[in-house]
This record gives structure tokens, C-alpha cells and sequence, in this order.
């Protein structure tokens, strides 16, 4: 099965790199946690700079192994390195689709996707394809921002307005931004039937959460994919896109600044 694959709204460039990198499973597959066990077969879909993979890896244990992919070569390159710097050798990195995974049927016992379903053009039908890959008895897991769901303080319209631009982009992307609100329903068109869904959140309220957070904001909004297709498509021209940034950066050194947003989790189990 293949599908035609959007673009990948944000892209590769380092401000996203930086957000993608802090990625564990403590922060990003807590829900998962539970049913890693070493030994198992586990594939990562759209691994990214493979920090969730390399701790995935240690999980399962040298008894285990975890195949992940991503669309990006060059993403999965570095992947590579990371996981081999930090001493993990039961995982390969591997370019594929999710639409189209190149794996046999029942082939993991867990299939995991973060942010994932949310960029790709057929979120059921990518779906479908995890859960052909599982094993019986075996999870897929996903989780997904729901973008519509964030919110912070103080209020500011540069952050209005970079919220309503980013989820334009991503529709136009054929993405869907307020994927998290919608991942039980696609789990049960895509044939689960024994499906535990969940939710749990991102807050940063602290100086050094907000720096960060701010600050990689900031420059995405302005060296980017994103920022390259606002303009492109005529959304948004770069001196708005600069006002943004600022706006981001005035938010990040508020000292009651506050911002959180809600994912939402599927363990959805193959009978």
C-alpha cells in the first residue's frame, strides 16, 4: 500500500533538530512504557534524531531489537550516530513510508509513531499498516499534538496569529494539526477494536523552559520550512514573520509566561 506523502511541514533544518533532540521516552512515550519487555521487536515510524529509538533500544535490551524509520536520509543519518555515541547497537535505521512499510505482516511486537500521524496524508491508512506489521497480541502507539489545544499567557497576538498561520500551512501540507483529539477514531476506522486512549501534556513555565521553547520558536518562525512556505504560498511575508519571532521572544522573557498543550495517546492493541 503507498499514498501520496505531504510535505513534512516543518522540516529538517536545526531549530526543529533542537526540538526533536529533546525527545525521550520519559516525556514523549510515558503511556508506552508499560508494555516495553526485553526481547521484543520494536518498530520506531518517523524516528527523527532517534532519541525516543536509542532509548527504546536500551529498553528491549541486547535480547531485543528495534528497526526505525524515517522518510528523511540525511535525519536518519544523524539517528545513527546519536544511538551509536550513546552505546546502542540492537537498532538499524531504515528509509521507508508508513503508508507502504517494506516489513512483513506480525513482524514487532510494538510499533510506535510520535507526531507522526499528524504530517502524513492517510492517517488511517497508515494505521492500517502499523497494525498489519504487529504481531497478535502486540500495540501500536501513537501520539499527537493537538495544536488547536495550545494556549499560554501572557496574551499576545504575534502568537495568535503564528498559531492560525502554522495550522494553515500544515492543512495545506495535506497534514492534519489537531491530530491528537482525532487518534481513537482513526484507530478504530483502521480496525482496532481494543484500543486505550489517553492524553498528556507539554507545560513550560520556568525561565529556562521558556528560553528554550521561545527561543526555538523564534528562529523556526523565520528559518524553517514553515517559514519558507508562509511566504511561498503568500500567507504571511517575512517582515510578519519577523514580528513573530519578536513576539515569541517577548513571551519567552515574561516572567509569568506560561504555555501548555495537550497530545493525545492511543495504545491500540491486535487481536
Amino acid at each position: 500500500m503507498t499514498g501520496p506523502q505531504p510535505a513534512y511541514t516543518h522540516g529538517h533544518r536545526e531549530p526543529v533538530l533542537r526540538s526533536h533532540r529533546s525527545r525521550t521516552v520519559a516525556n514523549s512515550a510515558a503511556y508506552l512504557r508499560p508494555e516495553l519487555r526485553p526481547g521484543q521487536a520494536v518498530l520506531d515510524v518517523g524516528c527523527g534524531p532517534g532519541t525516543i529509538t536509542a532509548e527504546l533500544a536500551e529498553l528491549v535490551g541486547p535480547t531485543g531489537r528495534v528497526v526505525a524509520v524515517d522518510t528523511s536520509a540525511e535525519v536518519l543519518e544523524s539517528a545513527a550516530r546519536y544511538a551509536a555515541e550513546r552505546g546502542v547497537s540492537n537498532v538499524v535505521f531504515e528509509v521507508a513510508d508508513v503508508h507502504g512499510l517494506p516489513y512483513a505482516d506480525g513482524e514487532f511486537d510494538v510499533v510506535h509513531a510520535h507526531q507522526v500521524l499528524q504530517h502524513v496524508s492517510d492517517p488511517v491508512g497508515a494505521l492500517r499498516e502499523m497494525r498489519r506489521v504487529t504481531a497478535a497480541g502486540g500495540v501500536v502507539a501513537a501520539r499527537d499534538v493537538d495544536y488547536a489545544t495550545m494556549t499560554w499567557w501572557p496574551q499576545a497576538p504575534e502568537l495568535d496569529r503564528w498559531l492560525a498561520l502554522y495550522r494553515r500551512i500544515a492543512r495545506a501540507n495535506g497534514g492534519e494539526p489537531d491530530a491528537g483529539r482525532r487518534l481513537l477514531s482513526w484507530a478504530r476506522e483502521a480496525g482496532f477494536t481494543d484500543v486505550t486512549a489517553g492524553s498528556s501534556t507539554w507545560t513550560y513555565a520556568t525561565p529556562e523552559q521558556r528560553e528554550w521553547w521561545g527561543g526555538l520558536w523564534a528562529d523556526r518562525i523565520v528559518a524553517s520550512d514553515i517559514a519558507d512556505a508562509a511566504v511561498a504560498d503568500g500567507y504571511a511575508d517575512r517582515a510578519e514573520l519577523e514580528r513573530i519571532s519578536a513576539g515569541w521572544r517577548d513571551w519567552a522573557a515574561a516572567g509569568d509566561g506560561w504555555f501548555a498543550m495537550l497530545h493525545g495517546e492511543v495504545l491500540a492493541r491486535r487481536s
